[in-house]
């Protein structure tokens, strides 16, 4: 019975060594895993912290950059609304400006009108006398006595002793109205005729 009960506490014992040393080396597995999840851990935090500093940077940078481009928008929109103002300026200057040389436009093409109004009336006078005095000037070839003055639509007839003659007197350029070529021509076709008229 003592041989069994030694044998029993052997075993035991043994089987306590054989657990204590299974124990052990799972637990030196899993300290070693610990280890590595440290070192892992402890590596992982360096790479968040290199990852924080490095989106920090990036942030800053973005921020810099963010507040370059406000403020280079907010100079270009300054400098656009005083552009905006001085071509509104501008515009309003070249309106005044238009309106002016319209009125100074009227004015002058009114003062053209009346000068040649002017123009034109000195012309028909200066005409009406000429036809008036063409009689006396050595340019007329024609005895005053045997010439009629009719006015319109011919301004004479001279009754010379071998022919009829139609004259015409122009002063300047002017030339010959419608009415006047008309006859002009009658008479070179020698579309002239005698018609007496006896009233009872």
């Amino acid at each position: 019975m003592e041989n069994f009960c030694l044998m029993l506490f052997e075993l035991l014992l043994l089987a306590s060594i054989v657990s204590s040393a299974f124990i052990f080396l799972k637990f030196k597995k899993r300290l070693k895993n610990l280890e590595d999840i440290e070192k892992d851990n402890f590596l992982l935090k360096g790479r968040i912290k290199e990852m924080e500093q490095d989106f920090s940077a990036r942030e800053n940078t973005y921020k810099h950059n963010l507040s370059t481009l406000q403020e280079s928008f907010k100079l270009e929109r300054e400098s656009i609304q005083e552009k905006k103002i001085e071509i509104q300026t501008k515009e309003k200057d070249y309106e005044n400006t238009i309106v002016k040389l319209q009125e100074k436009l009227s004015e002058q093409q009114e003062l053209k009108a009346k000068v040649v109004s002017q123009k034109k009336s000195s012309e028909v006078r200066l005409g009406h006398i000429a036809e008036t005095l063409a009689p006396f000037l050595d340019q007329f070839e024609f005895e005053p006595e045997q010439c009629s003055f009719l006015g319109q639509p011919i301004d004479y007839i001279s009754f010379g002793e071998e022919e009829v003659t139609f004259i015409e007197v122009k002063s300047g350029n002017s030339q010959l109205n419608s009415k006047q070529r008309h006859i002009r021509n009658l008479v070179k076709d020698k579309k002239v005729n005698w018609k007496e008229i006896r009233i009872k």
